[in-house]
């Protein structure tokens, strides 16, 4: 899904976006303080459809041990899951480019399926991305101990400079 908004020899920006507060900041701080660079630049808003998540979590009866058990998947359920993932993240493109619009700035958009490091490994490659805007997830730090956060790893190893807005809470 997408829409051509200037000539594809242009830089290009591309904003990842997800359901997170972080990056509609991020949207928000990008269209204030580079303006100018995303107006004379194609905009691209990127959303990543997370793949399903086969492992079910179940509270223990006796308070914070967790038992982890594969669920019992079907093709229909791996379907559903996936189709409501495109749909979230058709909607959050959506309310991204309505945000633009309303700035007078128009962008191109799209969502990918797949693990978010690699599907905007390869969507950086393919659109000839020159910077990469992302938000920063600040609060995730149990996570980020354990996989590393997103940004941070494109900050290392993505092929164009990359701008990591952090929320000033």
């Amino acid at each position: 899904m997408g829409e051509k908004t200037k000539g594809s020899d242009q830089n290009k920006v591309m904003l990842v976006i997800d359901e997170n507060e972080y990056s509609y900041y991020a949207l928000m701080w990008m269209l204030e303080n580079l303006k100018e660079s995303v107006t004379t630049s194609n905009l691209v808003i990127f959303a990543a459809q997370p793949l399903p998540n086969y492992i079910n979590v179940f509270a223990a009866p006796l308070g914070f041990a967790r038992m982890y058990s594969p669920m019992s998947t079907t093709p229909a359920l791996i379907e559903s899951i996936q189709e409501r993932n495109k749909k979230v993240s058709l909607g959050l493109l959506e309310k991204a480019k309505s945000i633009c619009a309303s700035r007078g700035i128009n962008v191109e958009t799209f969502t990918e399926a797949g693990d978010p490091k690699e599907t905007i490994s390869d969507a950086v490659q393919k659109y000839k991305i020159k910077l990469l805007v992302m938000g920063s997830h600040a609060n995730r730090t149990i996570k980020r101990a354990f996989q590393g956060s997103l940004s941070n790893y494109f900050i290392n190893n993505a092929k164009c400079p990359v701008l990591v807005v952090k929320n000033p809470e």
